[in-house]
């Protein structure tokens, strides 16, 4: 494991970035802005925005698209009038400086298989280069972009994943890009790296490749590691990278983000895994447990009052709402305030809004929408004509619920008991990434662009 602090100069000055790193808070600017994987509270709702309902990617409501290069399923972030996304680029060069010719492009699977079904690919021979960017939110134009890291992958990936699965965080003063096996970076508003940390490579169950995002809250990063060797979670100072503390656990691989909640006196790190866990973010002790989720862990926890409601959808489907007062193995217990095997999302998360749940089964466009606090379901198990499978969690804002599928469409719901599609979208290129919703604009990134649109009436 290796820790840098990385040194700067300004003039005839030179000192350490980290001691002029100011304690991040993040105060009401949260709201207005999307400063991490599914926005503002984690739920993937904007509240105050009203982004466009109706758009194409070549003409209505578009305001801008712009090239992003290398390959990743990375999402975007917004504060304020900047935008940072994350991106890998194969060189295609061998350690040698060989050049090594593109192979065929493996064809997408709107099934969310695509080739080597069940295993990843083979091991990488060519440096990938990491890179964190920045553009300007108003003309998508790239205000800076920082090379982090290059190497050459230790392992392959699963044929829809990439080498830039998880998304940046920021507090509005500094950026934190996690690439996993290829480190954690953090950078202030310039683009300059602050410090950067190193925590080994990760080995992922049948070569499926990385995915999870890191947590912020306050000035305490938190990373999850779970794989199949020694899993941990760790929890960092955000102004210099040093372990606050790290913990073991007892799980395979897995792509859950965190969710940090404060719930009374007590700050909980929330992971979602075939058992979730809370822990106290303080020191990292466990302060309850819940088993029954299914295998393969990816959906991101979600928070409502006084309970936090965890989806699993791996080859069948699970969905519980855990309490945040509860203590120790809760485990089939009646402390659980409801219980349900009929939703269950595989790769995307669903959404949270107004004290409903939307979300799928498994990765199929099979919609289904829970009252958040009883489990009651509202609509029943409904098929979205025009997408086939989502790697995209669902997002929310104005009343409207945004499900946007692999092949790049997007079906706009109207917030409600029943099934009212309002829009569908297409955008013209393939989408694995959550959208971002900031003010009166949606942020797609497809696999080649980053797209805008913008809702100019602001209704």
């Amino acid at each position: 494991m290796k820790i840098k602090l990385i040194t700067c100069s300004l003039g005839s000055l030179c000192f350490l970035a980290a001691c002029i790193f100011a304690t991040p808070s993040f105060g009401d600017d949260v709201d207005n802005n999307w400063h991490r994987f599914r926005g503002p509270d984690g739920n993937g709702v904007a509240e105050n925005a009203k982004p466009p309902v109706k758009w194409s990617g070549t003409s209505d409501n578009l305001k801008w698209k712009s090239k992003i290069p290398g390959k990743a399923s990375s999402s975007p972030i917004v504060w304020g009038d900047q935008i940072f996304v994350m991106t890998a680029v194969d060189t295609r060069k061998t350690a040698d400086g060989e050049v090594v010719p593109e192979p065929p492009a493996a064809q997408p699977s709107e099934r969310g298989r695509g080739r080597g079904r069940g295993r990843g690919r083979s091991t990488p021979k060519t440096v990938n280069e990491f890179w964190v960017l920045c553009l300007n939110r108003d003309d998508g134009k790239v205000a800076w972009k920082t090379k982090v890291n290059e190497a050459i992958p230790h392992e392959g990936v699963h044929s829809t994943n990439t080498h830039c699965s998880g998304s940046p965080v920021t507090d509005g003063k500094h950026v934190y890009a996690f690439f996993g096996s290829f480190g954690i970076y953090c950078l202030d508003l310039d683009g300059n790296v602050v410090w950067e940390r190193d925590l080994g490579d990760m080995r992922t169950r049948n070569s499926f490749g990385e995915g999870v995002s890191p947590a912020l809250y306050e000035d305490t990063l938190v990373i999850n590691w779970d794989h199949e060797g020694q899993s941990f979670i760790e929890a960092m100072d955000a102004k210099t990278g040093k372990t606050k503390w790290k913990k073991d656990r007892d799980a395979a691989t897995g792509w859950a983000t965190p969710l940090i909640v404060k719930y009374k006196d007590q700050v909980q790190v929330i992971v979602n895994a075939s058992t979730v866990r809370s822990y106290d973010l303080a020191d990292g002790s466990i302060i309850w447990e819940c088993g029954g989720q299914t295998g393969n862990p990816i959906p991101a926890p979600m928070v409502l009052d006084d309970m936090v409601i965890c989806m699993t959808g791996f080859r069948s489907s699970a969905c519980f709402a855990i309490p945040l007062d509860s203590k120790g193995d809760v485990t089939g217990s009646d402390e659980i305030i409801w219980s349900s095997r009929e939703v269950g999302p595989y790769v995307p998360t669903g959404v949270l809004y107004k004290g409903v749940v939307y979300a799928t089964k498994t990765s199929s466009p099979t919609l289904l929408a829970l009252d958040a606090k009883t489990g009651e379901i509202l609509i029943d198990a409904t098929r979205l004509d025009g997408i086939r499978t989502l790697y995209s969690s669902m997002v929310a804002a104005n009343d409207h619920i945004y499900a946007t599928g692999r092949n790049g469409n997007t079906i706009v719901l109207k917030h409600g008991p029943k099934l009212n599609i309002v829009a569908t979208n297409e955008l013209g290129e393939p989408v694995d990434a959550t959208p971002a919703i900031v003010g009166n604009q949606i942020l797609i990134r497809g696999a080649n662009h980053l797209f805008c649109f913008e809702n100019s009436s602001q209704e």
